[in-house]
């Protein structure tokens, strides 16, 4: 299928996971505009909104990325962005194929990298950017035992340091970055490996402490 991305390609990643919540349509911007357009990866989007209201993330991504910007659709994975539509997440096949499903909001993000990390293994890289609660703590966690790699927002950066925080205490997260380096940390991944360790940020002493108080 054209534009279609085949689950043994030659790039080191499969795919993107970026998952959000409040505070998540400025964060999803930052850092799709800080993509190029021959960004190599397809990116997956997740993010907290309630169904059945109108969806506007779309057009609001679409206008601050040259990338090619969808609603997620049952099939390959595409190049470009796919934005999980609202009350889904998506599931990833070991073909590389997408299946959004219905799914409430809390646990939408840990669904979606628990399924990639699955179909992808250590190609997969996730990043969890601001939002409330936990969403997101066992998908890194799952990401990280398959040999993915992990980023977060710094959560004193956040309009709402939850979903990073949560991430963080798993002691999974290997980048702590401030909005604004969240794209440059993925460029690197993607399209210049070992420049990624340029941007690593420690983690603090508490991340690391927490990493047992959440369930594997």
């Amino acid at each position: 299928m054209p534009g279609s991305v085949p689950l043994d390609g030659q790039a080191p990643f499969g795919v993107v996971v970026l998952a959000a919540s409040a505070g998540g349509v400025r964060a999803l911007r930052t850092v799709l505009g800080g993509l190029p357009r021959d960004f190599p990866v397809p990116v997956l989007v997740v993010q907290h909104r309630a169904a059945g209201t109108t969806d506007l993330l779309v057009p609001l991504l679409r206008a601050v990325t040259d990338l090619p910007v969808r609603a997620a659709a049952a099939g390959p994975l595409r190049a470009g962005v796919s934005v999980l539509p609202a009350g889904t997440t998506g599931l990833l096949e070991p073909g590389g194929d997408l299946i959004p499903v219905e799914h409430p909001n809390l646990g939408a993000a840990d669904r979606l990298m628990t399924s990639a990390a699955r179909a992808y293994g250590r190609r997969v890289l996730a990043a969890v950017l601001t939002g409330r609660l936990d969403d997101g703590a066992a998908g890194v966690r799952a990401v990280r035992r398959a040999g993915g790699r992990v980023l977060a927002q710094d959560p004193a950066d956040a309009e709402a340091p939850g979903m990073p925080s949560a991430a963080l205490a798993t002691g999974c997260v290997e980048h702590v970055l401030p909005l604004r380096l969240v794209a440059p940390a993925l460029v690197a991944y993607a399209m210049a490996p070992g420049a990624a360790e340029l941007l690593a940020v420690p983690l603090p002493p508490w991340a690391r402490l927490g990493a047992g108080a959440l369930p594997a």
